[in-house]
């Protein structure tokens, strides 16, 4: 199997919205849109992305009323404090701020009107193999 492209799906209940957050803020362009659906992109390595209404006939009747949840759109990226800076100077909410964690990761998380947690990161500094360290 070759992969050509990876494009996540998310059922939001306003798909306009998402569009708008994602395009305004985070680089994407509307590559197709519909009513109640909505195909995004950038033109580096970021996922697509695939915004369905919550409800749309086009989904198997299980999954229709499902909504993006529990799910961290992550992206890693370079200058992670000069984006948030950027973003929040945008206006865009700043729902967990700035931080490092022990093993190197830096991080902080945005989330868009329908709820989609957005989470860019940035190593601060390369991970250890604890297999060499230890051999």
């Amino acid at each position: 199997m070759q992969i050509t492209a990876s494009t996540v799906s998310l059922t939001v209940d306003d798909v306009a919205a998402s569009q708008q957050f994602f395009t305004a803020h985070l680089g994407y362009t509307e590559q197709a849109a519909a009513d109640g659906f909505a195909s995004l992109a950038r033109p580096d390595a970021a996922v697509d992305i695939v915004l369905l209404a919550r409800g749309t006939q086009v989904l198997p009747a299980d999954q229709r009323d499902r909504r993006a949840s529990g799910l961290i759109l992550a992206f890693t990226t370079s200058d992670i404090q000069g984006e948030e800076k950027r973003l929040s100077a945008e206006g865009v909410d700043i729902t967990m701020p700035l931080r490092e964690e022990p093993w190197g990761e830096r991080l902080f998380q945005v989330t868009d009107p329908n709820g989609v947690v957005v989470q860019f990161v940035e190593w601060a500094v390369q991970v250890a193999d604890s297999s060499v360290a230890d051999g």
